[in-house]
């Protein structure tokens, strides 16, 4: 408001930021972060609570600084990096619809790894709407950024999209094109993606995403999600939660999130940890076959419950391309699940008759077709016979246990999918 921003919103306060922000970056002290990046010393730029028309995007200098920050109201001090904050921004009508309204290097070659744009810049405690003009906000090769406590709606693209660089951290924010809480009569129509990571070793932690085709779109390595909450769109109608766009090397790991109605989608995934989360209204995992590979993939320990019916699998092959062929070390179990159809790597089962042939049918439980790797099983004889007995077959992911002679017994197996 110092440099004549309307805090109403009525007029466009783009040039106060513009020259708030130049001063915010200006008189860089003699330190620096990474190589090339100037230590600002904690700038802030503080909206104070005012809600803001702007029409062209929020960007920092060309000229790579760090420790920069703006959030709420917070006396100065070096301890916080660069901070925005505190304050609420709206696209105007004549937004440039292919922007986002912060860019943090938006204008830098995406395709540079030589160094960092920016360093340790938070942004904090801000409403963005977009106004149906284009995305929230964008973050380019930069090195350790904090995205935090944001309410981020309206976007056409993406709320947030994270483009190369590391260390990006997204924390308890809310994200949504259409402002809802849950049921939207449009819902079918929403399109947009609330998170959009295409660079490596990122942090999304408690944050939900209550609106956009796709809630969480990860096309970079060694990411983590935990606490994320995506009831964006529901897979019936064409949305998905979590999609993994990485065939061949996921390294990704989805912990105690909370996917509503919505499934997450993993392209030939490799190095795949999905645990301790709640699937809700037939929210399923899919793994999809690009090119049929399938390598080190845990979903284990979480909770399916589904809407009845004839029941959805909680874990499903898409191979509607071509088949998985090179799969090795995956393990789905130790699942609970209510009201839809269990498909794991490991199952046991019993059967009990009189005569020289048992068979125990576990197609409707393991999850790769016609595929069993390990067999366990044991013949209880009730009777005084001692025959003979043995693994005859495990075709169709039917074992049939023959004996030589006829009795009365029961037949306990175990089998296994896990390796190749």
């Amino acid at each position: 408001m110092d440099y004549g921003a309307d805090p109403t919103g009525i007029a466009d306060s783009t040039e106060a930021f513009k020259q708030a922000l130049s001063d915010a970056c200006g008189s860089p002290e003699d330190r620096r972060l990474m190589s090339e990046i100037t230590d600002l010393g904690g700038s802030e730029l503080n909206l104070g609570g005012g809600s803001y028309l702007i029409s062209s995007p929020l960007t920092l200098p060309s000229n790579p600084v760090g420790n920069i920050k703006v959030q709420p109201n917070r006396s100065r001090s070096s301890l916080y990096p660069t901070i925005i904050h505190g304050g609420s921004l709206r696209a105007s009508n004549d937004f440039p619809c292919e922007h986002y309204m912060i860019e943090l290097g938006f204008n830098s070659s995406k395709s540079t790894h030589s160094r960092y744009n920016f360093e340790f810049v938070t942004l904090s405690g801000l409403m963005i709407d977009a106004n149906y003009r284009g995305g929230g906000i964008v973050v380019i090769n930069s090195l350790r950024t904090t995205i935090n406590n944001c309410y981020i709606i309206h976007f056409t693209s993406d709320g947030i999209f994270i483009h190369s660089g590391h260390e990006t951290l997204i924390t308890n924010s809310f994200i949504g094109q259409h402002i809802t809480a849950g049921a939207h009569p449009l819902e079918k129509q929403f399109t947009g993606t609330g998170i959009r990571l295409t660079g490596n070793d990122n942090i999304v932690t408690d944050v939900v995403i209550f609106s956009a085709a796709i809630g969480i779109l990860v096309a970079g390595q060694a990411n983590i999600l935990t606490g994320v909450h995506c009831y964006n769109k529901a897979a019936a109608f064409g949305g998905t939660g979590i999609y993994l766009k990485l065939s061949g090397l996921t390294q990704t790991r989805i912990v105690n999130c909370y996917l509503d109605y919505t499934n997450i989608v993993s392209e030939d995934p490799v190095q795949l940890y999905v645990s301790g989360s709640f699937f809700f209204g037939d929210a399923n995992v899919v793994l999809k076959s690009v090119k049929g590979v399938m390598k080190g993939v845990n979903i284990v320990d979480n909770m399916f419950s589904g809407l009845g019916g004839e029941g959805v699998d909680i874990v499903r092959l898409d191979e509607s391309g071509e088949a998985f062929t090179a799969v090795d070390q995956v393990m789905v179990e130790r699942n609970m699940v209510d009201n839809m159809r269990v498909r794991s790597t490991v199952a046991k089962a019993s059967v009990q008759g009189n005569g020289t042939t048992w068979t125990v049918d576990f197609k409707p439980v393991l999850l790769f077709p016609n595929r069993i790797d390990h067999v366990q099983y044991a013949l209880l004889n009730t009777g005084s016979e001692f025959p003979k007995h043995a693994l005859r077959s495990v075709l169709d992911n039917m074992v049939v246990i023959e004996s030589n002679v006829q009795v009365e017994a029961t037949v306990y197996v175990h089998v296994e999918q896990r390796w190749k």
